[in-house]
């Protein structure tokens, strides 16, 4: 059994050890920063600050080898005034001369600024030798984000947000930053990126206020741009699945491709629902899951696992092995909603 919950401060060692795996800003391998976001996290679910200015760390545990495995995250808004969210809109400008009889669509680059932003997700990553499982860990991770949105809808902004990883060198670097944004910050693509979460002023000072032409840089940053990294392409079908699309934005640092949905059009979210727990059965049969969440008012205040469900006109049923996850038993709310169901298996349910 794999139990999402809210992070705790007794995870802070294996926090770290899962963050060595993505290092990024969002979730960096930084153990002061861990700390910090830790308490922000635990701030957050306890309701203790404003609702558009909480973060929510969840990390998934293998609850058999009793090990923290995963983490994803929910920023409630990413860019205020004080910190707008930044990008570059990847627009086009059509040229034509009559003289010539020559026509041209180039691709450009035009920095663009957020100060309400919206709700952004991140910081997704599961540990190497548990990626590819049959349980579909990533999904347990990113979907069980949705769910509290869903059961949580006022404390979200309007539209949610996830940057995705674009190709990235072995060594981290960003092709996109060598070719654009070192040439007007001067400094390398990792530093700039960590500065920015504190302070984005460097960015509006020197980043150019014109189009950047595409066209003027080699072919290979061209297709780049937008693009999606090799290890991120499972997380993009996952998106798609429920909802976002490409926004034809991407990050101003690594090129990385925004995906965006309105929180309301996600399917995750306005199919969540809560009820009632009426039975509790050894096992359940087939192939529908949903996801199953337990709140309360002391920590963890949320924990969720991927399970097999029945709903008829008996009500809610759930298996023996879930409800002693979750601590629960018949006739306690729960939150609740039901998972896609892969494409293969939705394309043999029409055939039947």
């Amino acid at each position: 059994m794999f139990l999402l919950r809210e992070v705790l401060p007794g995870d802070l060692d294996e926090l770290e050890q899962v963050a060595i795996h993505l290092d990024t800003v969002n979730l960096p391998n930084d153990r002061t920063v861990l700390e910090k976001l830790i308490e922000h996290s635990r701030r957050s679910f306890s309701a203790q600050l404003d609702p558009f200015k909480r973060l929510y760390l969840f990390v998934l545990c293998d609850q058999d080898k009793k090990r923290l495995i995963g983490t994803s995250m929910i920023h409630a808004q990413h860019g205020t005034r004080r910190a707008p969210h930044i990008f570059f809109n990847v627009m086009t400008d059509e040229r034509y001369s009559e003289t010539l009889d020559k026509h041209f669509i180039h691709r450009v680059l035009r920095i663009g600024y957020n100060y309400n932003g919206p709700t952004e997700i991140g910081g997704l990553v599961v540990l190497p030798e548990y990626r590819r499982h049959p349980e579909g860990l990533g999904k347990l991770l990113s979907f069980g984000r949705f769910l509290f949105i869903g059961l949580h809808r006022a404390c979200f902004r309007d539209e949610v947000l996830s940057e995705l990883l674009p190709p990235l060198e072995t060594d981290g670097s960003s092709v996109v930053w060598e070719s654009i944004g070192r040439h007007f910050i001067g400094m390398s693509y990792q530093e700039a990126d960590r500065i920015s979460q504190t302070n984005k002023e460097f960015i509006r000072s020197l980043f150019p206020a014109d189009s950047i032409y595409l066209s003027l840089l080699p072919k290979r940053v061209q297709e780049m741009i937008g693009q999606v990294g090799t290890d991120t392409k499972s997380v993009e079908t996952m998106l798609r699945q429920i909802g976002f699309n490409y926004a034809e934005r991407i990050d101003p640092f690594d090129g990385g491709p925004h995906f965006v949905a309105k929180t309301d059009e996600i399917s995750l979210v306005h199919e969540t629902a809560r009820l009632k727990i009426q039975r509790i059965l050894p096992t359940i049969e087939g192939k529908s899951r949903a996801l199953v969440a337990i709140e309360r008012p002391t920590a963890p205040h949320f924990s969720v696992v991927s399970t097999r469900f029945v709903v008829d006109e008996n009500g809610l049923g759930l298996e023996e092995a879930t409800v002693k996850a979750l601590g629960i038993s018949v006739g306690d709310e729960v939150g609740m909603v039901a998972l896609p169901l892969p494409k293969k298996e939705r394309g043999r349910g029409k055939a039947a």
